[in-house]
């Protein structure tokens, strides 16, 4: 029945256009010139400099070392008070460590049922709603927006318990908070996975870059957010409130077919794309996934579930961007032109889709990914049992 969401695709004209001109020759040979410093030392007037130096004789400023926890002003060590906000100050260097913050944030959604076992899920009055379900394009909005404005509200209550100065944090740690404000984060020591996302936790290595870092939490929050988005559709159709059964069902629906590991996988990377300097883009994970398929999927299946990935992918990359906005992208792009020692590799972008479905043909498709996701979800009640302790 997917093929059927072909006639719905339209061109993502600005990720298309983007890549175009990416590829293009003269414009890549523009962008690596204007990248070099071509300037030699030898060709600079070391004497001029030095003397230019030299001759300013300006005095040292005192080093801000406190700041007031009420307006985020600085002052230098003598002073104790900010007499504006009439508050004592406080010392930078006390300022949180973002990696200590432990968070458990909850998204909520409230409904008329209290499902408290999958017995009482999958009934045939419930199999019913999700099979004549009709998913409307102004519910999936409202979606996003309540994500959205839960996240803000976690993520302001964190910067004001830890009494955080967001313009104090490097890129990193504003990213780091940001995605505590989602889901808890830890961290491991081992393995080459660069970091996974599994029951509303994400684990990143913090041995890699902080370039790397940034864009593998950036990876796992999407596959959290579309998790969540599915989640809540399932609540809508159920009028039920979200608890730990309704996301292990979600969570089953997105793994257990080929085709919807692609979507979920497609749509993480193309999200870590977005906030990702071109020709850093990896999709290794996704073709993994495509090359262990050993011909269960034809190639026009493949690009359906990139289609759709990419269509949500818009959505979350919507959420995302509330926050890193064109100033803090700017600044991962700094740090990977500055981190970064491997030449840009543009092979990537050929795996890239800039079809998207419109609005009809997206809803259908999130109701062929329920429907029978949750069909099948109903016949592994032990392996949602086995999802449901670990949330």
């Amino acid at each position: 029945m997917f093929d059927e969401l072909s006639q719905y695709l339209q061109v993502d004209k600005p990720k298309r256009h983007a890549i175009d001109e990416l590829l293009a020759p003269k414009l890549r040979e523009h962008v690596f010139s204007s990248l070099k410093y071509d300037a030699s030392f030898d060709e600079m007037d070391s004497v001029s400099v030095f003397d230019e130096i030299d001759a300013c004789a300006c005095d040292i400023a005192e080093p801000l070392t406190k700041y007031c926890p009420q307006c985020h002003r600085q002052y230098g060590e003598e002073e104790n008070f900010c007499f504006e906000c009439l508050v004592k100050l406080k010392h930078i260097s006390d300022i949180v460590n973002v990696c200590d913050i432990k968070t458990h944030p909850q998204f909520k959604f409230e409904g008329s049922n209290d499902f408290q076992t999958f017995e009482d899920i999958f009934t045939p009055e419930n199999m019913e709603l999700i099979s004549n379900a009709r998913f409307k394009v102004k519910d999936y909005n409202e979606i996003i927006r309540d994500i959205k404005k839960a996240a803000f509200l976690e993520f302001d209550d964190l910067i004001k318990s830890n009494e955080l100065v967001l313009d104090y944090l490097d890129t990193l740690d504003k990213i780091l908070l940001f995605s505590k404000s989602f889901v808890e984060v830890d961290y491991k020591s081992f393995g080459q996975e660069l970091g996974t996302f599994s029951f509303d936790r994400i684990e990143i290595d913090d041995r890699q870059m902080q370039s790397l870092q940034i864009t593998t939490l950036i990876h796992e929050l999407a596959h959290f957010l579309l998790k969540e988005i599915l989640s809540i559709e399932l609540c809508k159709v159920l009028d039920c409130t979200k608890n730990s059964l309704i996301d292990s069902i979600s969570t089953f629906i997105l793994v257990y077919s080929p085709l919807n590991r692609l979507i979920d996988e497609y749509s993480a990377h193309s999200v870590e794309g977005r906030f990702t300097l071109y020709g850093y883009q990896d999709y290794s994970s996704f073709l993994q996934i495509q090359n262990s398929l050993e011909g269960e999927m034809d190639r026009e299946e493949i690009e359906i579930a990139k289609s759709i990935g990419n269509t949500f992918s818009l959505s979350i990359k919507e959420i995302l961007e509330s926050y890193i906005d064109n100033d803090l992208r700017d600044e991962i792009k700094d740090l990977f032109l500055h981190q970064t020692l491997d030449a840009p590799n543009y092979s990537m972008l050929s795996l890239e889709n800039c079809n998207k479905l419109k609005g009809r043909g997206f809803m259908k498709a999130i109701w062929l990914i329920l429907n029978e996701g949750f069909e099948v979800a109903s016949m592994n009640i032990e392996k949602l049992e086995e999802y449901e302790k670990n949330f």
